[in-house]
């Protein structure tokens, strides 16, 4: 056995040396060991990595099945959420009923029984058409013989006489109308001198104002793509007319509307109450979007590739604007705080029923809340049918009280999401799966609902304002048609004149205007004056 002395001197000639003396030291354990001690010595070395192999694969089947565990809740949240959107149809969201999938009934709505017949009330006055004073043609029909004895009617005298009338339309044919300038030499001084022709004859053949406005009427109101509007004009009016020439008529017809446009749009701003609204549309295979600004007599379109409030500054109506305006619930809109706003109640009362559909705990408010609104638009109506021009205060304050009682029950119901801590400086955010983000529409709508107030009930405090946007979405409802009768518009321009002639058309409709006149006008260089 080594002494004290005898390893130290071993440690100072290097570690090779102890290394060694440790080598010997196990083989002489070995050596003097008994064989069943070392026997079971390698079997718990062996069975100790085994036991590590093991804790290795363990540890990644847990980080395994903790990963499947996220995945899985995410799973369950997303099918939820798409089974929600599964349950939206057009009468508990904003979807036309041409998008509600196959076996929802379209005619869902939200009106209530009023108990009476259907057909006209009593007191309607009819729509049958009348006789014509003045006919342009009368046929008279005589018996020629007595139906009793057979004799002869010829000279006798007619009693009574039973009018019928039949309407009809003429045969068209096409005027054609030569105009000729003469040219005349002078006899003081030679000199010849040719007549000018009308300024809308430009060519040796070309269309007049009326051909021309019927083009436009059938492409750009009745919606006819160009090929079948070129059709329509062979077949009604005997005119073949190429698509191409369809289209340089209706960039004709745009061209001459400029001044008419500028002066809806001028018209629209100075309204006390517009509806605001806006749709999709497809330009150039890019999606891009119709403005509409309306009133009752009005209805402005504007077209931009943008949505939000850089598309309504460029239009320029609601920058300059300082009535009331009443829209659904996009942001873009209240940014314009020199307008009052209205909220759709027709948006509101879809948004309540399909929160009440996906959960029947919700009821307790969305109920109570469509029959307060209701009531307030019922009150109003009667207001409005006595000659009224607002609700009594009393009767204003008790609808505001029952709103704020209802709203605080939706916000206890529907508490704000806390806000996490932030992160500490440097470390990693982490990483929230996609469906952890979206917003419950229940707390989503409670919290509009309190803090727009004065925007929901707007249609109680100024009965001026109507309540809802129905008629922004009537509007629009005539670009989707568009779309699916004559698809994209390929070009911008194109997409401009369209907007450009429907809100000349539009506004002439509700104005009772003609609207062959009102194109043939715009063709002569004369178009309607539109105002409020």
């Amino acid at each position: 056995m080594l002494t004290r002395q005898q390893l130290y001197e071993l440690y100072w000639e290097g570690p090779d040396v102890l290394v060694r003396l440790v080598e010997q030291l196990y083989e002489h354990i070995a050596a003097t060991e008994p064989p069943e001690v070392h026997a079971l010595r390698l079997t718990v070395d062996a069975q100790l990595a085994v036991i590590k192999r093991l804790q290795r694969r363990l540890q990644r089947v847990d980080e395994k099945l903790a990963h499947q565990q996220c995945l899985n809740y995410a799973l369950k949240r997303r099918l939820a959420e798409l089974g929600s959107l599964v349950g939206k149809d057009s009468h508990n969201s904003s979807l036309p009923p041409s998008a509600d999938p196959p076996g929802v009934r379209r005619t869902r709505s939200l009106r209530r029984r009023t108990g009476r017949k259907a057909g006209g009330q009593t007191g309607h006055r009819g729509a049958t058409r009348r006789p014509a004073p003045l006919p342009d043609e009368i046929i008279a029909y005589a018996p020629q013989e007595c139906r009793a004895c057979g004799a002869s009617l010829g000279e006798a005298v007619a009693t009574r006489v039973e009018r019928r009338q039949l309407v009809e339309v003429p045969p068209v044919h096409l005027l054609v109308t030569e105009h000729r300038a003469e040219t005349r030499r002078c006899d003081s001084c030679g000199a010849e001198t040719k007549a000018p022709f009308p300024t809308h004859v430009t060519a040796p053949v070309c269309y007049g104002p009326g051909l021309r406005s019927r083009a436009a009427y059938l492409h750009k109101y009745q919606l006819l793509p160009v090929a079948r509007t070129s059709e329509a004009m062979s077949d009604l009016f005997g005119c073949p007319v190429s698509p191409g020439t369809v289209h340089r008529m209706t960039e004709e017809c745009a061209e001459a509307l400029s001044g008419a446009e500028a002066g809806i749009k001028d018209a629209v701003t100075a309204a006390p109450v517009i509806g605001a609204d806006e749709t999709g549309l497809r330009v150039a295979g890019e999606s891009h979007w119709v403005h509409v600004a309306r009133t009752d007599r009005l209805t402005h379109y504007a077209h931009s590739p943008r949505r939000g409030k850089e598309a309504m500054d460029a239009i320029g109506i609601l920058p300059a604007y300082t009535g009331t305006v009443v829209s659904d619930a996009l942001c873009a809109y209240r940014q314009y705080g020199q307008s009052r706003h209205g909220l759709c109640g027709a948006h509101l009362l879809r948004e309540l029923t399909y929160i009440k559909e996906t959960c029947a705990e919700q009821q307790q408010w969305t109920d109570p809340l469509a029959k307060l609104l209701l009531e307030i638009k019922a009150a109003g109506e009667r207001v409005r049918a006595a000659g009224g021009h607002e609700i009594g205060e009393g009767q204003r304050a008790k609808f505001f009280r029952r709103y704020d009682r209802i709203v605080a029950r939706a916000s206890r119901l529907n508490p704000p999401t806390p806000r996490g801590s932030p992160p500490a400086a440097g470390a990693p955010k982490a990483k929230v799966p996609k469906p952890e983000r979206r917003k419950s529409p229940a707390p989503a709508l409670a919290k509009r609902l309190r803090e727009c107030r004065e925007e929901v009930l707007r249609f109680m405090t100024e009965l001026a304002v109507p309540f809802d946007n129905n008629g922004s979405e009537r509007d629009l409802r005539m670009i989707k048609l568009q779309q699916k009768t004559s698809g994209c518009f390929r070009t911008v321009a194109g997409a401009e004149a369209f907007c450009r002639i429907r809100s000349y058309l539009s506004s002439a409709r509700k104005q009772g205007r003609p609207l062959l006149v009102a194109l043939e006008r715009a063709f002569e260089g004369q178009p309607a004056t539109l105002t409020l």
